[in-house]
């Protein structure tokens, strides 16, 4: 599954495909679905596009990890163009990172990946 979306004003094209959580854990020593559950935890009871980081509750902190969130847009970028820097000099060309507006618009591409064709 791929997608485009804006971040910092800038074009970018996100891809999931099943080698997506092999390159996480190549990168990042972490294993994908295990980081994403913990990040399901969060999005347990919304539809995915109204992700809000004030809303989260005391009892939900244990599950953010703003570092998990970069490295989910990082890989997913990486996943679409082989070229990308490394995460920390990817991130580097974005002055910001607005992780509650780019979180929802990822969420549709890390369900691809737990998510079966079959209906």
């Amino acid at each position: 599954m791929e997608k485009t979306i804006e971040i910092d004003g800038k074009k970018v094209k996100l891809k999931s495909t099943a080698g997506t959580p092999k390159r996480y854990k190549a990168q990042f020593k972490h294993d994908y679905f295990s980081e994403l559950l913990k990040l399901s935890k969060l999005m347990a009871g919304t539809d995915g596009k109204t992700f809000n980081l004030a809303e989260i509750d005391y009892s939900e902190l244990e599950y953010l990890d703003f570092e998990v969130f970069y490295n989910f847009i990082w890989v997913l970028a990486k996943t679409a163009d082989k070229n990308i820097s490394d995460p920390q000099d990817w991130l580097d060309e974005f002055e910001t990172m607005p992780i509650s507006e780019v979180f929802p618009e990822i969420v549709e591409l890390l369900e691809s990946s737990i998510s079966s064709k079959k209906k």
